[in-house]
C-alpha cells in the first residue's frame, strides 16, 4: 500500500471575538483524519490588559472536545458542574455524548494564549452516551532525536496516553528547542496529518510552517521530521472513520433531524444540555438550520 501526500491551507478566523485561529479541519479538501473531525490552532496571541478571551455557554453532541494547552491558562466550566483550569502541558477532554454545554475563558491577567482545540467524532456505539469530563494533568513525555515528544492520544513510541478515546487513533506533540531530527514508525492502516504550531519543520520532505496541514493517506510506515531551530508540530492519525458524519455549528450528528432537534433543544432551553453555572455573560445562540442540507 503506497501513501499519497497533500498540502492543505488552513483558514483564518476568530474565536470569542478576540483569539485568532487557523482552522485546519474541516476544510474543503479534507473533512476528517481518522476520528479527528475538527482542529483549530489558536494563537499564539498576546492579550491586551483589557482584552479577555471568553466563549459563553454553548452545547455539543456526538463528539469529544480535546484541548491541548501550550501557553496561558483557561478556565473550563460545564453543565455537569466541573470547573477546571487548564495549564500548559495538560489536556481537557469533554465527552458530549447525548448532550452537554460548557464555557471557556482565559484566567484574568493572562498575557499569552496558545493552544490546539480538537474534536473527536464519537462512533455510533458511543455517540449517545452519558456526558463526561476528564482532566489529564500528566501525559507520557519522552526524548527522541532532539524532539520532546508528548503522547496526547493513543499509543506511540511504546507509550500510551491515558486520554480515553473510542476509535483507533493517535495524537503526538513534538517540540524542539533547536536542531532536531527523527524517524517515527507509523501504523500503515492510519491516515495522518501534520500541522506545525510554531517555527518550521520538514515533514516527509515537505517544508511546513503554521498555516498548512500536511495530509498523508494510509500506507505510510515511517515518518521523517527535521528542524534546524525551535519548533513545534502536531501529528494526528487514525483509522479512516467509516461512518458518515454531519457537522453543524457545535454539533456532530448523522442526519439533519438530529441537528435540528439539538438546535431547537438548545435555543428553547429545554433542559437537555443542562446549565453552566458561574459564567458571567450570555449563552450563545445556535444559528438557524436553513442551509443545513448544503453540508451533506
Amino acid at each position: 500500500m503506497s501513501s499519497s501526500i497533500e498540502r492543505l491551507a488552513t483558514r483564518n478566523t476568530l474565536v470569542g471575538e478576540s483569539l485568532p485561529i487557523r482552522r485546519a479541519l474541516p476544510t474543503k479538501g479534507r473533512r476528517m483524519i481518522g476520528a479527528w473531525c475538527f482542529l483549530d490552532h489558536a494563537g499564539p496571541v498576546t492579550l491586551d490588559n483589557d482584552q479577555d478571551f471568553r466563549v459563553g455557554p454553548h452545547p455539543h453532541i456526538g463528539l469529544q472536545t480535546f484541548t491541548w494547552m501550550i501557553e496561558g491558562e483557561i478556565l473550563h466550566r460545564d453543565s455537569l458542574g466541573y470547573q477546571q483550569v487548564l495549564r500548559p502541558g495538560q489536556v481537557n477532554l469533554m465527552t458530549a455524548g447525548q448532550g452537554i454545554s460548557h464555557s471557556e475563558e482565559a484566567i484574568p491577567g493572562q498575557t499569552r494564549l496558545h493552544l490546539a482545540q480538537l474534536w473527536i467524532a464519537l462512533p455510533d456505539a458511543h455517540r449517545h452516551t452519558v456526558p463526561a469530563f476528564q482532566h489529564y494533568p500528566t501525559l507520557p513525555v519522552l526524548q527522541q532525536g532532539g524532539f520532546t515528544v508528548t503522547v496526547l492520544a493513543g499509543t506511540s513510541l511504546e507509550q500510551t496516553s491515558p486520554v480515553q478515546v473510542y476509535s483507533p487513533m493517535t495524537g503526538i506533540d513534538l517540540t524542539s528547542t533547536g536542531t532536531a531530527e527523527t524517524q517515527m514508525t507509523l501504523n500503515p492502516l492510519f491516515e495522518h496529518g501534520a500541522l506545525v504550531l510554531d517555527g518550521e519543520v520538514t515533514v516527509q520532505g515537505e517544508s511546513l510552517e503554521p498555516g498548512t496541514l500536511l495530509y498523508m493517506s494510509p500506507g505510510l510506515t515511517q515518518l521523517h521530521l527535521k528542524t534546524s531551530a525551535a519548533a513545534r508540530v502536531l501529528l494526528l492519525g487514525g483509522k479512516p472513520f467509516n461512518e458518515q458524519v454531519l457537522l453543524w455549528w457545535n454539533f456532530v450528528a448523522r442526519n439533519e433531524a438530529e441537528i435540528i432537534q439539538a438546535t431547537n433543544d438548545w435555543n428553547t432551553q429545554s433542559g437537555r444540555f443542562g446549565e453552566v453555572k458561574g459564567y458571567e455573560g450570555e449563552r450563545l445562540v445556535a444559528p438557524g438550520t436553513e442551509g443545513l442540507h448544503l453540508r451533506k
